[in-house]
């Protein structure tokens, strides 16, 4: 995988870089009245909807984390509350999720937060060789190994994703 493009800089790619790790950028034209940005990305990228994958945050027992599902699904709060040891889990206000992560809705990335949250990854990202997610700004996806997504943000992996109806 090549390096990121310095034009393309965003705190997820710098801290890619800083940690060494390999990755792809992917930027493309974000449509604002696509109604998913992350459908949107897989659509434009031409890539599996199951490797695109969706960084929620979500308030678990009065705390933030994140849960990074595949965009052609959805988050099973039941699940992420569970794989964080707690009993339920609601999704978080977007204003508590900009200002804890620094990015604004539809280009929060799980890498390069203000201040990093506990992460639960959803456990079918490990089947691919490599996972695509947002690069902190809209019209910008990431790709990168699962594994070194999990080692950078701590993740741990559980099956917190949900095929849509």
């Amino acid at each position: 995988m090549a390096k990121k493009m310095a034009s393309q800089g965003t705190p997820a790619t710098a801290a890619l870089t800083a940690a060494g790790v390999p990755f792809v950028v992917h930027p493309y034209a974000h449509d604002p009245s696509a109604p998913s940005y992350g459908l949107e990305a897989a659509e434009v990228l031409g890539i599996d909807p199951a490797r695109v994958f969706k960084t929620l945050m979500v308030e678990v027992e009065g705390r933030l984390a994140v849960g990074v599902v595949p965009v052609s699904g959805s988050l099973d709060l039941k699940a992420v509350a569970g794989a964080l040891g707690a009993k339920k889990a609601s999704m978080a206000d977007p204003k508590a999720a900009e200002r804890r992560t620094g990015y604004v809705l539809g280009g929060i990335s799980p890498l390069g937060q203000r201040q990093p949250s506990p992460t639960v990854l959803d456990e079918s990202a490990l089947g691919y060789e490599t996972i695509f997610v947002s690069g902190g700004r809209r019209g910008l996806d990431i790709e990168v190994a699962p594994a070194d997504l999990v080692r950078l943000t701590r993740a741990v992996t559980a099956a917190i994703g949900s095929a849509k109806d």
